[in-house]
């Protein structure tokens, strides 16, 4: 597994798979890349360069954990892309991996060919996901024998009575569908997660949504926000209004996926992705 050093020291990881030109693939959690697989099988397209964030998967603990802050894990992002040798790169982030990026683009705007953000959260721009929204987007998925439990659990937590229970019973509504590869998904999601880093990421001072959303609409490269049909973690009409901070950017909506759309359905996802991306121009220092 390839390594390099971060402004301050800590040794950092990254997986390459795939050939062709680099996309910077970013990952939620925040936590190491192994979630996102070969994004439904976008390696055979482009070479997928992910980052596993300080602290997760191959990367070292830092000794300030002060650094796992968002706008402090840009200064990451920047080191891997001089380590590549790339003068500009096309980037890809996932959920959480959004507000990083947003901020990357914040500073380093000069660097990015093109943006791609896959049910991306919302914290770094300051958009309020309504629990109105949430309840609709849940209501589609009626029909699932599994929807009783995890409604239930729903409303829990959107009235603040939520448990770690509920959080588990949840986890159906992240997926398009609730099968075999699903379960096994979340469950070796939740054992790379550690709720100290995430906790560190948002802390007081990760973000300043004012001046995100100002730096994002000067932002003119191209950017793709893809939402899932049913995600109640990013409901499409939330990443539209984010699509909607950008001069230059489409929001697509992939039909009956949810959080993780190159897990319900790879072939429409990787479509989607490579039409935006394209084979891409290497732009190397």
């Amino acid at each position: 597994m390839p390594t390099f050093s971060a402004h301050d020291g800590t040794r950092l990881a990254y997986h390459a798979s795939g050939d062709g030109v680099p996309v910077v693939c970013l990952p939620g959690g925040p936590q190491d890349s192994a979630y996102l697989g070969d994004l439904g099988g976008l390696s055979a397209h482009r070479q997928l360069i992910m980052l596993d964030i300080r602290g997760t998967g191959g990367s070292a603990t830092p000794e300030d954990p002060v650094s796992y802050r968002c706008d402090r894990l840009v200064d990451d992002v920047e080191a891997l892309r001089r380590h590549l040798g790339l003068e500009r790169m096309d980037l890809l982030a996932h959920c959480a991996g959004a507000n990083l990026a947003a901020q990357y683009v914040s500073r380093h705007a000069e660097r990015v060919d093109k943006l791609v953000l896959v049910t991306p959260s919302v914290r770094a721009v300051g958009i309020t996901i309504t629990t109105e929204l949430r309840r609709e987007t849940a209501l589609l998925r009626s029909d699932q024998p599994w929807f009783p439990g995890a409604f239930a659990a729903l409303e829990a937590i959107l009235a603040g009575r939520g448990t770690d229970e509920h959080w588990q019973a949840l986890a159906p509504f992240s997926y398009g569908r609730w099968d075999e590869t699903a379960r096994a998904h979340r469950a070796a999601e939740d054992e790379q997660l550690s709720m100290e880093i995430v906790a560190a990421f948002g802390a007081e001072g990760a973000f300043d949504p004012e001046a995100t959303r100002a730096a994002l609409a000067r932002f003119t490269p191209p950017v793709l926000l893809l939402a899932g049909e049913v995600d109640t973690g990013a409901p499409p009409r939330t990443t539209a209004e984010f699509a909607g901070l950008f001069p230059n950017a489409q929001c697509v909506v992939q039909p009956g996926a949810g959080h993780f759309p190159w897990l319900d359905d790879a072939a429409t996802f990787v479509a989607t992705t490579t039409a935006f991306l394209g084979q891409g121009t290497t732009r190397s220092r």
